[in-house]
């Protein structure tokens, strides 16, 4: 299996609620700083997202991509990637575990990402440790109150 980057964080919130925020793809370009544009291709029996368009811009890195989502359970969410311009894989998933009696949340992020060109393996780590980390601030922002503006 290829390597990943893992981090976590504790969010002042339910599990409940720090998922309704990772759930509304809608306004990921509200507090995600990258996603300039999100869109639900499909959505499964339950109103859920299983496929999402993305367009981001991170800088240098300007790419659309699809994921596909699969909803393991009211506490974990992971997708893949369907199709992309630059990206070869993206794997990734939110575990969220309560803490101090359901009041906090524990979400851990691990992130995969293959990238079509050529890049050292420690580069590949440091960016998807970029990522992992704005987008767990961006959350964390977001669930407990603030603008979530993390670009």
């Amino acid at each position: 299996m290829a390597e990943h980057t893992r981090s976590s964080i504790t969010i002042e919130a339910t599990p409940a609620e720090v998922m309704a925020v990772i759930s509304d793809f809608d306004r990921y370009p509200e507090w995600t700083g990258e996603v300039k544009e999100a869109e639900v291709l499909a959505r499964d029996e339950r109103g859920r997202a299983e496929q999402v368009r993305l367009l981001l811009d991170a800088g240098a890195i300007k790419d659309e991509h699809t994921l596909a989502y699969q909803w393991e359970d009211a506490d974990a969410v992971s997708w893949s990637l369907v199709r992309s311009r630059m990206l070869r894989s993206l794997d990734g998933s939110y575990r969220l575990a309560p803490v101090a009696g359901g009041k906090h949340t524990e979400v851990t992020y691990q992130l995969t990402v293959d990238v079509k060109i050529p890049m050292l393996g420690s580069i590949k780590r440091k960016a998807e440790k970029v990522i992992i980390d704005r987008a767990l601030a961006g959350l964390k922002t977001r669930v407990e109150g603030g603008t979530g503006d993390a670009g």
